[in-house]
């Protein structure tokens, strides 16, 4: 059964709402395994164990979360060469900007020769049904192509 990552930082309310409707986007896929793992915890054996990728963050100055930098610095050259090609989907949570922090995400994504499955996902403010529904989709759309 293919196994899909989800690797996020959640310390806030809104970003917990977004767990959320990740975990539904992954139940709407039969026959996927769903990983869950803080960014601070994650590591190389999670990676390599999963066929694909969700990456969530909050947009913090700019810039990922700290955590999910964490994550990065901890996979990046144990992984680099054995998830090349890895399917993967990113949600970014800010108040008000995320460019920074989804630029930095698709920087290091890129480095490993990861690809996209779904278009990055930008939120600001506190989360609408809209956006919930579109968190559903991201992580559907990467759980299916698995």
């Amino acid at each position: 059964m293919p196994r899909l990552l989800v690797v996020h930082h959640t310390p806030s309310p809104a970003l917990q709402a977004v767990l959320e409707a990740v975990k539904e986007g992954a139940a709407l896929v039969e026959e996927v395994e769903l990983a869950l793992r803080p960014a601070l915890s994650a590591g190389p054996a999670d990676l390599l164990a999963a066929d694909g990728v969700v990456l969530g963050t909050p947009a913090n100055i700019g810039y990922m979360s700290g955590a999910l930098k964490h994550f990065f610095d901890t996979v990046y050259y144990p992984c680099l060469d054995a998830t090349r090609g890895l399917p993967y989907g990113v949600y970014v949570h800010g108040n008000d900007d995320t460019a920074g922090a989804l630029a930095s995400v698709e920087r290091i994504t890129t480095a490993l020769g990861w690809k996209r499955a779904a278009a990055p996902l930008s939120l600001t403010g506190a989360p609408a049904p809209g956006d919930m529904e579109a968190v559903r989709e991201l992580t559907a759309t990467v759980a299916v192509g698995l």
